[in-house]
């Protein structure tokens, strides 16, 4: 099994993580590669509740139609779905070949439970995301 801690690094949400708590998390998580035109998540479906990291490549996040945002390496999507456990609110769409690493909603939310400071910026980036620009 390959090693994500410099992957997960990479992530703002878990850059104040030490060695042992990335090792644990990405423990967690599962490698996944898609191809240009795949989009691992489509708005308005309960396309599964998992957290994901952009490891390599570029994709489109668009609402509505619209392309509203550009991932690159670093990158995650998936954290409303963690949180509210809904529908997806966007559709992200491969632009590249992608490496991107996905934890299901259950772990993620033990490993949050276990890690307040993770929590924490989790929800500072969900208002974020939330308020109008």
């Amino acid at each position: 099994m390959p090693d994500l801690t410099d992957d997960l690094k990479r992530v703002p949400l878990f850059a104040d993580l030490d060695r042992r708590q990335l090792k644990k998390l990405a423990a967690h998580f599962r490698e996944r590669l898609l191809q240009p035109g795949s989009t691992p998540v489509q708005e308005g479906t309960m396309s599964g509740i998992g957290f994901f990291v952009l490891a390599d490549g570029e994709a489109t996040v668009s609402v509505g139609g619209n392309v509203v945002a550009t991932l690159k390496p670093g990158d995650h999507f998936g954290e409303l779905a963690l949180v509210g456990e809904g529908e997806r609110t966007a559709t992200v769409t491969a632009t590249t070949d992608l490496r991107v690493l996905e934890i299901p909603f259950y772990d993620f939310r033990e490993f949050a439970l276990a890690n307040p400071d993770v929590t924490w910026k989790l929800l500072q980036h969900v208002v974020a995301l939330l308020q109008p620009s």
